[in-house]
């Protein structure tokens, strides 16, 4: 009888391991069936990603290009946002030779070119930073004009902290608009290429209405930079109604630390 039993509990014992065995070889083969997977899917993703990019990259290249001139100053523009519609493959790039040499320079490029479109005022941004860092009461101007009104003693204050008094001040960043333009990285000492280029994409969020306070149409746009980890600064333009430029509305993303300079920086033209 208990040779009989001990039989038992050992067929019983071999029977509980083989099922373990096979729970142990499904998973590994499930495992690594879902690996296979996940490859070929992050494969697919990254080849469709790839493609995606090659198309906008072509648009970008075929786009129609206007040329703007101040002077011996030359601006070109070319992109497809606008108020009156979300693109998910919007973009919108702008170069030009020089940051404008005073307010009326400024106030013309805005009013009659790059104001037009959201990504031509986007693009002013840096501009009016550059000047702020020149010239106090100039750039003040300059930022009055661009901005919201509740934009701008935003944009202001943080930028007197930023361009303070003293250079060597690590906290200091008088080479901040310099990081969105495009070939600048603190590596080189935020050395952009020249003709200066800021490039852009439209944003994950599409055009809101305003509702509460005023009205218009506000648009989320990507400045694509390499001062920061995070690529894509995101900027917040507005048409209101009746208005024939472009403001911005917001643009802390601009203004904020980027990474800390190696070398010394040579200024912009």
């Amino acid at each position: 009888m208990t040779i009989a039993l001990l039989a038992l509990m050992g067929q019983t014992a071999n029977a509980q391991f083989g099922n373990i065995l096979n729970r142990v070889k499904y998973s590994a083969q499930s495992s690594l069936e879902n690996a296979v997977v996940k490859g070929v899917n992050d494969a697919g993703k990254s080849a469709v990603k790839s493609a995606k990019k090659k198309v906008k990259n072509a648009k970008k290249g075929k786009a129609e290009e206007a040329v703007w001139t101040y002077g011996d100053h030359t601006y070109t523009m070319k992109g497809n946002m606008s108020a009156d519609k979300y693109r998910k493959d919007g973009f919108g790039e702008v170069t030009f030779t020089n940051i404008p040499s005073d307010y009326d320079e400024f106030e013309a490029l805005y009013s009659e070119f790059l104001g037009r479109t959201p990504h031509g005022t986007a693009a002013m941004i840096p501009m009016a930073m550059e000047m702020y860092a020149r010239d106090r009461e100039v750039g003040k101007k300059c930022i009055e004009l661009l901005c919201y009104p509740s934009n701008v003693n935003s944009v202001i204050s943080r930028l007197k902290d930023k361009f303070g008094a003293d250079p060597s001040d690590s906290y200091g960043q008088r080479y901040l608009p310099a990081a969105v333009l495009q070939g600048a990285t603190a590596s080189n000492g935020y050395r952009p290429n020249h003709p200066y280029t800021v490039e852009m994409d439209a944003s994950v969020n599409k055009h809101q209405e305003l509702q509460i306070v005023g009205s218009g149409t506000v648009m989320y746009i990507y400045i694509i930079g390499g001062g920061w980890d995070t690529q894509q600064r995101q900027v917040e333009i507005i048409l209101e109604p009746g208005r024939e430029q472009y403001q911005v509305f917001n643009c802390p993303s601009l203004y904020v630390g980027c990474r800390q300079i190696q070398g010394t920086w040579e200024g912009l033209e």
